[in-house]
């Protein structure tokens, strides 16, 4: 007889409620922090927005249609440079003695039994193919390809010059954001500063130390202060939608966080050059003006002759005389208007006058351009003096602004005179502020103004 054993029995390790819920609370606020970290907006530095902007700007995409408009038109330009080729079909019956001749003649069904008054009813299927080759034009198609080639090159310049304006506007619109928040950095500051004195003062009210109008007047003051927060944070809420908006994205998405320490900040520095000629709107004017020259060439070409040769092949079949055949046809055309009231002068007349009205352009914004790069310039310059300005101001005032409080809390500084004090810490963080970001503002302004891009490539 076997006796059987028993099976050893497995130990379960229980863990307790408590851990259990622990690791799980864990668990979950790392996955938040994870899916927080993944949704979290990338911040926005200068490389993002200019690609950004030139990516979904409607500026900078109708500029770029433009070009492929001009393109499309040298294709159609260039089409004179090739034969022409055209195919054609046709079925027919009549009993008209004419046509019904032609028809049997062409289908070789001729004979004298024939009444040319009564030949009955013919019909002609007939199949032709015809080529043509422009041989001499007078100028007129190379100069409306020379035209249409320069009116390329003239868009390009154009969508060069949008994308530059809109780089331009892209760099603004960021350094605008920073403008105001230092603007409202520097207002909620002075909130700070007011609290405090007003605390301060409060204390020494109730402590007899203070009479109840220079409480009051700290107490209006910091009340006006709030109010200029109040409108320094819509100042800086609608610079960021003016940002979305330059960058053609929609106005009421996520916040817009910039960059701490943006790179791209080192490569706007000053152009080393002051040469404005390669600007993309003048050179477009200048392909302009070939185009507009390429023009009245096309126009004087309406007095020279035309030259073009062609071969056509047809075949004919008909049933009503059960017969086919086929024949072809080749030579070489010459067309000479001779007189045509003046149309083709007054074409040339026409591009002559356009031609000179691009010169005039040209010389217009050449002269303009020049003077927009003087007022960059200067701009620049007076945006640096300001700067360096605004940089002694703010130490100087929050060094008064530190022994003002100091004075104040002793009892030793009347409570006009801190709020003097305060209020001007607080201008001159705002014109710090303002400062830092027009000379930044005016560089990129001087740049674009240059025909530079306006944030150099890394």
């Amino acid at each position: 007889m076997k006796t059987s054993c028993p099976a050893p029995a497995v130990a379960a390790t229980a863990f307790p409620p408590t851990f259990v819920l622990r690791w799980t609370f864990i668990i979950l606020v790392l996955a938040s922090w994870a899916a927080a970290s993944v949704l979290r907006a990338e911040p926005w530095t200068l490389d993002r927005a200019l690609a950004t902007a030139l990516k979904n700007s409607p500026d900078s995409r109708m500029a770029r249609e433009r070009v492929a408009g001009a393109q499309a038109m040298t294709e159609q330009a260039r089409a004179a440079w090739f034969p022409q080729l055209s195919l054609q079909g046709r079925y027919t019956a009549t009993n008209s003695p004419m046509m019904a001749f032609g028809s049997i003649l062409n289908q070789r069904a001729f004979n004298f039994a024939l009444d040319f008054n009564h030949p009955g009813r013919i019909d002609d299927l007939n199949a032709t193919g015809t080529v043509a080759y422009n041989l001499y034009s007078g100028g007129r198609a190379s100069g409306g390809l020379a035209a249409a080639k320069a009116g390329a090159r003239a868009a390009g310049q154009d969508l060069l010059a949008a994308q530059q304006q809109l780089g331009a506007e892209a760099i603004k619109a960021w350094f605008n954001i920073r403008k105001a928040r230092e603007a409202l950095a520097a207002v909620d500051a002075g909130v700070r500063a007011y609290t405090a004195g007003v605390a301060v003062a409060r204390a020494r009210f109730e402590a007899g130390q203070m009479l109840k109008a220079d409480l009051l007047s700290l107490e209006v003051q910091l009340a006006q202060t709030e109010e200029n927060l109040a409108a320094a944070r819509h100042g800086a809420a609608l610079a960021e939608r003016a940002f979305r908006f330059v960058l053609g994205l929609d106005a009421s998405g996520e916040a817009v966080e910039l960059a701490e320490d943006d790179p791209a900040l080192a490569r706007l520095v000053m152009p080393d050059t002051a040469d404005f000629s390669q600007r993309p709107e003048l050179v477009g004017l200048r392909e302009r003006v070939r185009a507009a020259e390429a023009m009245v060439r096309a126009a004087r070409g309406g007095h020279l002759p035309t030259v073009n040769a062609f071969a056509s092949y047809q075949y004919d079949q008909g049933w009503e005389l059960n017969r086919h055949a086929d024949s072809w046809l080749a030579g070489v055309s010459v067309d000479l208007n001779v007189f045509d009231g003046g149309t083709t002068t007054g074409k040339t007349r026409q591009a002559a006058a356009e031609l000179a009205q691009v010169k005039e352009m040209l010389r217009k914004a050449t002269l303009g351009i020049g003077l927009e790069v003087e007022q960059a310039r200067l701009a620049h310059v007076e945006a640096v003096e300001r700067l360096a300005v605004t940089a002694r101001a703010i130490e100087q005032a929050g060094e008064s602004a530190a022994l003002s409080r100091a004075r104040f809390e002793k009892g030793a500084l009347l409570t006009a005179d801190l709020i003097g004090v305060e209020s001007r810490l607080i201008e001159a963080r705002m014109r710090r502020a303002v400062a830092a970001a027009d000379e930044r503002i005016a560089l990129t302004e001087l740049r674009r103004a240059l025909g530079l891009e306006p944030l150099p490539p890394s």
